[in-house]
Formats: structure tokens, C-alpha cells, sequence
């Protein structure tokens, strides 16, 4: 092969290599612009339960925006006012992206979901964390009111 088709070839390499890197910076830039806009993560209802006409309990799963794989739990409280459920308080079940996306959303993701119409009304929950590790410990919680608080 002659020195001037190696350079050639050489030279147009470099020259596709320059484009397609400016393409996928282009591409990644779209991309962090598109994630900027507020685009709501993924959302599972994974538990509910309605106690009387006080209250509504909802856990709910919520995907992570930065780990397809991890995921949170929020604990909704909703109330009857005027003929309809209005969110009275919300709390984070565990750690914010504490918990693994497809185990939550499967069978067999809330191990325990234990609530009472009492006043203040407990709530109990444990969710699986993998099917090879197993269930959460309990975590109480207590709704008084409207509102949760640590039980």
C-alpha cells in the first residue's frame, strides 16, 4: 500500500472520528436539555387502604431520575374534604432512592401493610428488598390528625 492512501485512509478516520464526537456531544447536550425539562419519574401504586371516611393511606413507588435500578416509597395521606380526597401529608418510606425499582413493582413487594381506623391510626410497613434478601424490618408510623408522625 503507497504512503499516500495510508495517509489518506489516516486522514479520514481522524476526520469521521471529529464528526461522529461532535454528534454525540450534540446528541448528549439534547439529551441534558430534555432531562432539564420537568419530566415526572415513574410512578407505582404499590398499597392502599381506606379507612372509614378519615383517611386514605397510599404507599407509592417512585422511580429515581438518576438510578433506573433504585427507587423511593412515599407514604400518602389523603382526607375527605367536601366530597373529596385531598392530600393532607406525605413522607418518604426508608431512604430517597433506598429501594430497588423491580422488586418493589412485582409480586410480593409489600411483605406487610398493616393499618387501623383508630384515632391516632398506626401504620405498619415492610416491603422486599429482594426476593433473595427478603423483607424490610417494620417500620410504625402514626397518622393523627392528618399527619404522620414516627410511632
Amino acid at each position: 500500500m503507497s504512503t499516500t492512501r495510508t495517509l489518506t485512509r489516516r486522514g479520514t478516520a481522524a476526520a469521521l472520528t471529529a464528526l461522529l464526537a461532535t454528534g454525540l456531544t450534540a446528541a448528549g447536550a439534547s439529551a441534558a436539555q430534555t432531562g432539564a425539562r420537568s419530566v415526572p419519574p415513574q410512578t407505582r401504586q404499590i398499597a392502599s387502604s381506606v379507612l372509614g371516611s378519615d383517611y386514605r393511606i397510599t404507599l407509592t413507588a417512585i422511580r429515581s431520575t438518576d438510578d433506573e435500578y433504585a427507587a423511593s416509597v412515599r407514604l400518602r395521606v389523603d382526607t375527605l374534604s367536601g366530597g373529596a380526597w385531598k392530600e393532607s401529608d406525605r413522607a418518604t418510606v426508608g431512604a430517597v432512592d433506598g429501594w430497588f425499582w423491580y422488586p418493589l413493582t412485582g409480586k410480593g413487594a409489600v411483605c406487610r401493610f398493616s393499618t387501623s381506623g383508630s384515632e391516632p391510626a398506626p401504620v405498619e410497613v415492610s416491603l422486599l428488598i429482594t426476593p433473595s434478601i427478603g423483607c424490610s424490618e417494620p417500620q410504625r408510623l402514626v397518622v393523627e390528625d392528618g399527619r404522620i408522625h414516627a410511632g
